[in-house]
């Protein structure tokens, strides 16, 4: 495995769950809400969907730049922490959410390690790339 082949799973990964959120709002709301707030308004559609567009541009943006070892463990700790507050305390404390989110939180903890294993990759594919003197 390279840090690139990595990071374009990573893309994928946000692509295809952001598509799904941009294109198919409705349902998601249904699934991973809690059946008494699973009522896909035009406003839970339109803001599953912006969430959809963020997730898209993100791995748009996986699929075309180039991260270095920093940008991995940024991404993976950055990209990771924050949400499981997040959904920890939607799923927990303030029950919004139902057990499918658990998937979000599994996805999470695998962007954690993606992130950390990109970093070890990266500073490796770059010590290798150094000349010997």
């Amino acid at each position: 495995m390279t840090s690139r082949t990595l990071q374009s799973c990573l893309s994928a990964i946000f692509l295809l769950l952001g598509a799904w959120c941009l294109f198919f709002p409705g349902m998601v709301v249904g699934l991973t809400f809690r059946p008494e707030l699973a009522t896909a308004t035009d406003q839970a559609r339109f803001l599953m969907g912006c969430f959809g567009a963020q997730a898209v541009l993100n791995g748009t943006i996986l699929a075309t730049a180039r991260f270095s070892a920093v940008t991995f463990l940024v991404f993976g700790l950055v990209g990771s922490v924050p949400f499981f507050g997040f959904n920890i305390w939607f799923w927990l404390v303030v029950p919004v959410l139902n057990s499918w989110m658990l998937l979000d939180l599994a996805g999470n903890l695998g962007i954690l390690t993606a992130g950390i294993w990109g970093w070890h990759l990266a500073r490796k594919e770059a010590a290798d790339a150094e000349p010997f003197d």
